[in-house]
């Protein structure tokens, strides 16, 4: 007689996991919480300070770079790559995070590899200051090949009303200043696993890390430090790089008429980027266009902020350049030099 688990769903296998992480997910709630572990929904207390609080929100999810982790049996770094897809678009517009939630739809539960995934959300929202309320882990055999995965999640965020960083009071003559990236993040990853092909992902990439190490390192959150850096007053605009890069990415926080000049000679472009060049042949327009290249995020500041700014990353265990300048333009473009 068909059952549930013969079908491909087992029942007692997702208690289990949710047996299993509790203690990870409780670790992020730190009396914030309202609602217990396991419910059908949990809420979050909004922290005091605030007159008159919004409420925002993003969702995003990991991408392909799930299936270059699949192929190598890596897990434990995507939950920082979907966290930080999440957070930090909130705190490009000035939000604090403070809840997470997570959906993980799998072929077959596969417990152990389950428990690293679900850890890795908890300890990146660790990371970013905020909680894992929860999330839901759902089996698709048939709709789902066996040993595929797939994760997103959605992040809610608070700002003081009228605080949100909107871009509106930049001005020509202001700085953008670029964090460091040391890796390619979670964007780009379709064309990294185009250029690839059958490269053995355990072959020594440089003195201590296989190809997989390098591709798969985690994502840097930086929502705690652009909220440092919000605190000194002087950043007029944000943004974070993922898909699109900096020439898709950087035109979001610019008001109308205004583009920015990016001097390609600030920083070092982290070896990773030109192992995935060289190795697919990919033109440097393409490369630009398609992966940060070393550039996590961007403050805009007034010159005379560039400084206080950068030192604050710096704080945070960030490194930090002043790689462009915005300027008069109708078409909002992103130029480099």
């Amino acid at each position: 007689m068909p059952t549930y688990q013969t079908s491909g769903v087992d029942l007692e296998a997702a208690d289990r996991l949710v047996a299993q992480i509790g203690p990870a997910v409780q670790g992020t709630w730190k009396g914030r919480v309202v609602g217990g572990f396991g419910g059908f929904a949990a809420g979050i207390r909004i922290p005091s300070g605030y007159q008159r609080p919004v409420l925002m929100m993003s969702t995003d999810g990991v991408g392909t770079k799930i299936e270059l982790a699949r192929r190598a049996n890596r897990f434990d770094g995507l939950g920082f790559d979907l966290v930080a897809m999440c957070v930090d678009d909130l705190a490009a517009v000035g939000a604090r995070p403070l809840a997470f939630t997570d959906y993980l739809a799998v072929g077959s539960l596969q417990p152990e590899r389950e428990r690293v995934l679900i850890e890795s959300v908890a300890a990146a929202c660790s990371a970013a200051g905020c909680a894992l309320l929860g999330g839901e882990t759902a089996e698709h055999p048939g709709a789902m090949p066996v040993d595929a995965f797939d994760m997103a999640g959605a992040a809610l965020g608070i700002v003081e009303e009228g605080e949100e960083v909107t871009g509106a009071s930049i001005q020509p003559g202001d700085l953008v200043i670029g964090v460091e990236s040391p890796n390619l993040r979670s964007n780009g990853f379709s064309l990294v696993r185009d250029v690839l092909g059958k490269v053995d992902l355990e072959s020594s990439l440089d003195d201590d890390r296989t190809v997989a190490e390098v591709l798969l390192e985690p994502s840097v959150i930086y929502a705690p430090a652009v909220l440092d850096a919000l605190a000194t007053g002087l950043v007029r605009g944000l943004a974070h790089i993922t898909g699109g890069a900096l020439p898709g990415n950087l035109p979001r926080l610019l008001p109308s008429g205004h583009g920015v000049v990016i001097d390609r000679r600030a920083w070092t472009v982290p070896p990773v980027f030109r192992f995935v060049q060289d190795l697919g042949s990919v033109a440097e327009e393409e490369m630009y266009r398609t992966f940060n290249m070393g550039i996590g995020f961007a403050a805009v500041v007034p010159s005379s902020g560039t400084e206080e700014v950068r030192a604050v990353f710096a704080t945070n265990g960030h490194r930090s350049w002043v790689i462009g300048e915005v300027t008069s333009d109708q078409d909002r473009r992103v130029r480099f030099v």
